[in-house]
């Protein structure tokens, strides 16, 4: 080890002093020996949710669970534990991807940006009026570039760690690897906690624009084995591990970057871990044991879903063994912010930001030559669609520009999510764009031979039902055969086809061309698509398994919203094509 990475470690231990905390011991053990409890809260996913409020539909955020989201919800449950188990018996820590996600965020990114502003980032200003004592960098707090996120960083009084981020030039950390927190305790050695924070490799593909040649994203394994020995080293007698990576092992890119989805990985391979404190997946995950395939010893793994929904709580105890703390028992359970109030605290803090942004997400950002409607969607091809349809395959086709993929033609898939969307005639504001794309996907573009377009064409029409020619059409029975939703229901733009209703299942697709020529089984394509089809959902086939040449986690719906601001205009003369129709026998059913 050179001599500079030891001046790097001992300036991050002296960094992470801790500010101190008071823990009472508990009464004497069996052993004779003090046990004392402490508790560690951790958050993750909170993707700009600062108040329980869905900016898209203007009111009060519900979901089918009717779940509550946001920090001033999980600032009454930190409240509540803390005069529970005593303050100084905890500590608070947040998982990453903090600052994108809603309109709050975007606001203060684009529309009034910090870094020319000065002002806090309504996420810094909350975390730290909550008392976070650190927050780990996700992936997504690089999407609106190293200039905010430095701001931000700047801005939080909590440490923000990414271990695994180093500078491409030097190899060193470009962020604070680790902190040790320091808990005194009464007429006792103090308790020290360490935190390791390890952030998501697929940054160096997401963020490629931001982050290439000034950032490399190391594997989550190797560097929680180099720095967690140094933190015990240090003294540390509890090790956390704060990780923003999910714990299925995989990936949802190939093999040229270490896993996206490590932490059930780290809590086996590296020895010294006490708890993976994990996000990313956006699971509620209250308590996992991982054995160590080293030490045999059970390592505690939690994650609190997204977006403030959960907040993780792990108990520790720790008895006091030749002079130091061992950690004898531990466990976690997640703990629904839907049964607290909002902290009035947070709210108070929140209203000038979060009322700027009511304000801007009612604003009209475009105005539409004429009305579009999503009524027809599910069994005709609509311009409100096409719409959709154009913007992704925008962005893929200037995402592979340049890319040994940049001559293969792009195409682009898109269901119809609600049927009650509109773009009404002249302005249209962000409500209405969002109305439009009700959920939070993320854009990828992968690879597909056409014999692979065919099947998933084949697959998505069983959506329809089998309609012999001449009988007539009920409208309220030709689609979601079978249950099928209609966000099961996915249109191809960039090629032609026609849904043949009188065949079965499986013999439906005909005519399927590019640019008039009929496409062949082998020739090759690039298809934009959402993150939740090509992660499995619906069941599609092929696009699991397909090479994937895009995943900048660009969410769909802001793109759209980028794009009408952008152009200003909504004329569906420029992006209406009506490439697809249902026929039976040859003849169209509309």
């Amino acid at each position: 080890m050179s001599s500079r990475i030891r001046r790097v470690m001992a300036a991050g231990a002296t960094a992470a002093a801790a500010v101190g905390l008071l823990a009472s011991p508990a009464p004497a053990s069996a052993t004779g020996g003090h046990t004392v409890k402490v508790t560690v809260m951790a958050s993750s996913d909170i993707h700009g949710n600062a108040l329980n409020w869905d900016y898209f539909k203007n009111a009060e955020f519900d979901d089918s669970a009717h779940n509550d989201v946001g920090l001033a919800k999980v600032s009454t449950l930190v409240n509540q534990i803390r005069a529970d188990r005593g303050a100084g018996h905890t500590l608070l820590f947040d998982s990453g991807d903090t600052i994108q996600g809603t309109p709050l965020d975007y606001y203060y990114a684009k529309v009034e940006p910090i870094t020319q502003t000065g002002r806090t980032h309504p996420m810094a200003k909350a975390m730290n009026a909550i008392g976070y004592d650190a927050v780990t960098l996700g992936n997504h707090e690089f999407n609106y570039g190293l200039p905010l996120l430095a701001t931000w960083i700047k801005q939080m009084k909590a440490p923000v760690l990414g271990a695994n981020a180093v500078s491409a030039r030097t190899g060193l950390p470009a962020y604070r690897p680790f902190v040790i927190k320091t808990m005194k305790v009464k007429g006792e050695k103090p308790i020290k906690v360490g935190v390791l924070g390890l952030t998501n490799p697929g940054i160096a593909i997401w963020d490629k624009g931001n982050v290439e040649g000034r950032l490399k994203f190391l594997d989550l394994v190797a560097t929680a084995k180099k720095w967690v020995p140094v933190i015990r080293g240090l003294g540390a007698d509890v090790v956390l591990v704060t990780a923003h990576a999910g714990d299925n092992g995989m990936s949802s890119y190939g093999t040229d970057l270490p896993v996206e989805n490590a932490s059930a990985l780290v809590a086996e391979q590296v020895p010294g871990i006490d708890a993976v404190l994990f996000g990313h997946a956006h699971n509620d995950v209250p308590q996992r044991f991982v054995t160590n395939k080293v030490t045999g010893q059970q390592v505690l793994l939690t994650e609190p879903g997204k977006w403030g929904q959960r907040l993780s709580v792990v108990d520790f105890t720790l008895a006091k063994r030749q002079g130091g703390w061992t950690v004898t028992g531990k466990s976690s359970a997640t703990v629904n912010t839907n049964t607290v109030a909002e902290d009035p605290k947070i709210v108070a803090l929140m209203k000038g930001r979060h009322d700027k942004t009511v304000g801007y997400v009612n604003q009209v950002i475009a105005q539409s030559k004429e009305q579009l409607s999503a009524t027809e969607s599910p069994y005709k091809d609509t311009p409100i669609l096409d719409y959709i349809q154009k913007v992704q395959t925008d962005l893929v086709s200037k995402a592979i520009a340049g890319t040994a993929d940049a001559s293969l033609p792009v195409l682009s898939i898109a269901a119809p999510f609600s049927r009650t969307a509109v773009f009404p005639a002249g302005p249209v504001s962000v409500r209405d764009m969002a109305g439009l794309y009700v959920y939070d996907n993320t854009l990828l573009g992968v690879k597909l031979t056409g014999a692979q377009i065919k099947d998933y064409l084949e697959y998505s029409a069983k959506y329809f039902a089998q309609v012999a020619p001449g009988a007539p059409i009920d409208l309220a029975a030709l689609t979601n055969a079978g249950g099928t939703p209609d966000y099961n229901y996915d249109q191809l733009s960039g090629v032609s086809y026609d849904i043949d209703i009188s065949q079965p299942v499986g013999q439906r697709i005909s005519g399927l061309s590019y640019q008039g020529a009929p496409v062949t089984a082998d020739q090759s394509f690039v298809v934009a698509i959402n993150n939740y089809r090509q992660s499995g959902g619906g069941g599609f086939p092929h696009v699991t398994t397909a090479p994937v040449v895009y995943n900048a986690q660009v969410e769909i719906r802001q793109a759209l919203i980028e794009y009408a601001t952008a152009s200003g205009t909504i004329d569906p003369a420029t992006f209406a094509d009506p490439n697809w129709k249902l026929t039976r026998a040859g003849t169209p059913v509309f």
